[in-house]
């Protein structure tokens, strides 16, 4: 524990400290490029995904800016689908220059595991205004099934 300037009694957080001290820095170094774990990581995140469940499948949706549909890839294995895909840089004059560059481009590969197996030949993709969406069937052995209940 740790007494603050107001003479309160409180528990030092390394981690807020080094947030702090990030903060600073980019602050006096706008320039200055993120570490190289924070960029592999945002790059192994993307994209994040979606998914909602109802009694015949799976709902996925995608934000995916700037990407076409010539330049995705989604393939239905089991109970995992994948989306690769590419985002190309935007074209820039000769004389122009980047002020800040936070966005990242180039080749991205995602899987996800479903909770059940999906039936491959009823796969929906759809992209519209950047947002993927994916409609994922559950085979009919696999939906659920109202049991009736008898009185004997």
């Amino acid at each position: 524990m740790l007494l603050n300037q107001i003479g309160n009694w409180e528990t030092w957080d390394p981690f807020g400290e080094m947030n702090h001290l990030q903060r600073n820095r980019n602050h006096l170094f706008p320039g200055f490029q993120a570490d190289r774990s924070q960029v592999e990581r945002s790059q192994k995140d993307f994209p994040q995904f979606n998914v909602w469940e109802d009694n015949d499948g799976l709902l996925m949706t995608s934000e995916l800016p700037g990407v076409k549909p010539e330049d995705l890839d989604i393939v239905a294995t089991g109970d995992v689908l994948t989306v690769k895909g590419s985002k190309k840089v935007l074209e820039m004059g000769e004389k122009d220059s980047f002020l800040k560059r936070e966005l990242t481009y180039g080749n991205f590969s995602r899987s996800v595991k479903l909770p059940y197996r999906i039936n491959p030949d009823k796969v929906e993709a759809k992209l519209r205004n950047g947002i993927l969406t994916v409609t994922l069937s559950r085979p009919e052995e696999e939906k659920p099934k109202n049991i009736t209940i008898t009185n004997n």
